[in-house]
């Protein structure tokens, strides 16, 4: 689990280390500090956080997490948003940064981040979720660790507004779920007209004014000369399933291997950017049947940046395919026609829609 954004109470959350938007001094502030405090324990955590002292913004602190599931609290002064010119992006960066490096440096294999300044600290959403997401994504290109933003509330939980709605009027229009019963039922409806070719010369004598068809399927499939075209077509569709059963396609880990050879990319590199730990990439390999869950195949698909016929295929051959009934299906479908291959404002657009991310 690399990254995971997950709505919760970030103090109910189980990682090695949970991440305080801090006060600069050694009071309790309000929103999720108040209840970091309230919920670790409220003098043990105070004197500890005295001990330490004023701090500034950007700059980490280390207390033990007391009555929370965790081993520490990293503490970090978010900075306050200024309309964007006052260094406040680069300070934003740093908590993030730094609150990682110091939990790699703790010995740490899991953290657990608040979205830092975007409370009381007025900190847009959409613009303190972009430099997250890039900061830990930055982190993980070079290290492995469990990764979680806790958002306490969806609605809450801006994105950009422009992208937002272009995807949303995507999603209107391409959307069938309300009509995907009457196509199921015209197409199972109409499906028997494809079972034999004799149907078409059936049409045929209609249109060519005979008398008389007949009526039924059965009694067509009752002629002799019908009964014999059917056996001979049997024949042939055995034999055919025959030699398709003796020449599989490739496997999904197959092609997934000569899809990262064929665009020179490296294991790491891909699992990295599919959002996946080495455990379970290594899984992947050693498994010649390994037959992903539809999340994963998709998020490897982005990661190799592949364009929709690719994605398509890769799917295919794990027996999953994009569903125009699917809401998740759509936003990805969405991104990689336009080429947009961050797997993070993907999974940002995904939780916006209560939609599973992609990758762990």
């Amino acid at each position: 689990m690399p990254l995971k954004i997950v709505r919760n109470d970030i103090t109910k959350v189980k990682a090695d280390a949970i991440v305080n938007s801090a006060n600069k001094n050694p009071i309790c502030g309000g929103g999720a500090e108040y209840s970091i405090y309230e919920a670790a324990g409220r003098e043990a955590l105070l004197a500890a956080r005295e001990k330490i002292g004023p701090l500034k913004v950007a700059e980490i602190a280390v207390t033990p997490a007391f009555a929370l599931n965790a081993k520490y609290i990293i503490h970090t002064v978010g900075p306050r948003w200024n309309g964007g010119v006052s260094g406040e992006t680069l300070a934003l960066a740093g908590c993030y940064r730094g609150a990682l490096e110091k939990t790699k440096e703790l010995g740490c294999n899991s953290i657990a981040f608040p979205l830092i300044s975007s409370g009381v600290f007025k900190f847009p959403k959409d613009s303190a979720l972009k430099i997250a997401l890039r900061a830990i994504g930055e982190f993980l290109d070079s290290n492995e660790m469990d990764i979680q933003l806790v958002v306490f509330d969806r609605k809450a939980f801006e994105v950009s507004e422009e992208l937002y709605s272009d995807i949303h009027a995507y999603i209107d229009d391409n959307y069938v779920n309300d009509k995907y019963d009457d196509v199921h039922n015209y197409i199972s409806s109409n499906r028997w007209k494809d079972n034999f070719n004799i149907f078409d010369h059936v049409e045929r004598l209609q249109e060519n004014g005979a008398e008389s068809t007949p009526d039924t399927s059965d009694e067509i499939l009752c002629c002799p000369i019908f009964s014999s075209a059917r056996a001979t077509k049997q024949e042939a569709t055995e034999s055919s399933l025959a030699d398709l059963m003796s020449n599989p396609g490739e496997s999904f880990r197959d092609r997934l291997i000569n899809l990262i050879r064929e665009k020179n990319e490296d294991d790491v590199q891909v699992y990295k950017r599919a959002n996946l730990n080495r455990k379970h990439f290594s899984k992947i390999r050693s498994k010649a049947d390994y037959k992903p869950t539809k999340k994963t195949a998709l998020a490897l698909a982005v990661a190799l940046r592949l364009n929709l016929d690719e994605t398509t295929d890769l799917l295919a051959r794990a027996g999953i395919a994009l569903s125009p009934s699917n809401k998740g299906d759509l936003i990805v479908k969405y991104f990689i026609e336009r080429q947009m291959y961050d797997i993070w404002e993907i999974n940002s657009m995904l939780f916006k829609y209560g939609q599973p991310a992609l990758g762990a």
